[in-house]
């Protein structure tokens, strides 16, 4: 039954994210009046496929991705689908025929549904609370290390060891990271900055031998008002997006190691793990899911959406198109780096899974 669980919440969470990511290429690319050949979600055999409005819409049997096929987007020797949709039906212009600042509207859509996906999810979650949570402290344990370096009652966490805190979990986020068993801390107080070094960290041991971390104090929760919770939803979806670009630093910094890395079983594992928790865990892994998907895609790496954003703004510089031939050929040597990546990745959740089994 775990088993079914799982690929259920898999294929629902990848379907989301998937289907949103082409829906922002697909309507993007229809309202800036370019031609697209073929919505597709899933790869593979088409098990349904209908073309309405010279657009071939598709569901395939594979739910590993998508894709949106756009006139000219592509040489004929590389697009498939060019001849796909019937000439009498088109009714679009090509891809390389409208202007740059266009072409780079649609290339970046499909990540901005993927945050804005994010952020939708974080509204639901954030509505289910009963209550807000703030970064101001209402409460202090005695003789902890927060009250003895001269954290009060009513002050905001601003800071922690130099990183701003937007929101209660960016506080825990950065306790968690601090090294040597104490943190820095700058609260606004009365309008103004206080600062205060050195704030020690205890770690609590459970009865049943896990570990947490006693901060020492506690933040106030607010009531839950409509624009409380929009705001949120924006400062959470930062957040997210805060620690993806984190473990991008930490991983090429060395501070995190490449064998920590999660491909795609690593992921589904997670999903898995989350359904069993509850919908709202599964909700606040589908919102990270989605917001990492649309950071890495404006990466600028060949064959993701930010290397064909790079491709643009040098065609805007030079004020001539890049060859397709050469835009081909870059893209594939790219795909193929992530591919290695991708299995480089399952090496090690495949490795992880089984030394914990």
């Amino acid at each position: 039954m775990s088993a079914l669980i799982t690929l259920i919440a898999a294929v629902v969470v990848f379907g989301l994210v998937i289907a949103f990511h082409e829906f922002g290429h697909f309507i993007t690319a229809k309202w800036c009046g370019i031609q697209v050949n073929e919505f597709s979600i899933g790869m593979g055999p088409a098990i349904f496929s209908r073309i309405r409005g010279g657009t071939r819409y598709s569901i395939r049997a594979l739910p590993i991705g998508g894709y949106v096929s756009m006139e000219g987007e592509f040489s004929d020797e590389e697009d498939p689908l060019a001849d796909d949709v019937p000439a009498e039906l088109k009714t679009g212009k090509p891809f390389d025929r409208v202007s740059i600042p266009r072409r780079a509207l649609v290339m970046a859509a499909g990540a901005i549904m993927n945050f804005i996906l994010g952020f939708l999810v974080l509204v639901v979650l954030l509505s289910g609370q009963d209550y807000l949570v703030t970064r101001q402290v209402a409460q202090i344990t005695e003789n902890s290390g927060a009250q003895i370096a001269g954290l009060q009652l009513g002050d905001e966490i601003y800071s922690i060891n130099g990183r701003r805190c937007f929101v209660a979990s960016d506080i825990v986020y950065e306790l968690e990271r601090a090294s040597g068993g104490s943190a820095d801390f700058v609260v606004i107080r009365d309008g103004k900055k206080v600062s205060l070094p050195g704030v020690t960290l205890t770690t609590v041991t459970a009865e049943d031998g896990s570990t947490y971390l006693d901060m020492g104090f506690k933040v106030l929760a607010t009531e839950k008002t409509v624009g409380g919770v929009l705001y949120q939803s924006v400062q959470y979806t930062a957040y997210y997006g805060r620690l993806v670009f984190r473990s991008l630093v930490d991983l090429f910094t060395g501070n995190a190691s490449v064998n920590d890395l999660s491909g795609p079983v690593g992921i589904v594992s997670a999903i898995g793990q989350a359904a069993a928790m509850g919908l709202t865990e599964l909700l606040s892994l589908l919102a990270l899911i989605t917001i990492n998907l649309g950071i890495m895609n404006l990466l600028p790496i060949p064959a993701l959406d930010g290397g064909r954003l790079l491709f643009l703004l040098v065609e805007a510089v030079i004020r001539r198109p890049i060859p397709a031939r050469f835009q081909m050929w870059v893209n594939l040597a790219g795909m193929a780096c992530l591919l290695l990546l991708i299995a480089f990745a399952t090496y090690n959740d495949i490795g992880r899974l089984l030394f914990s089994a």
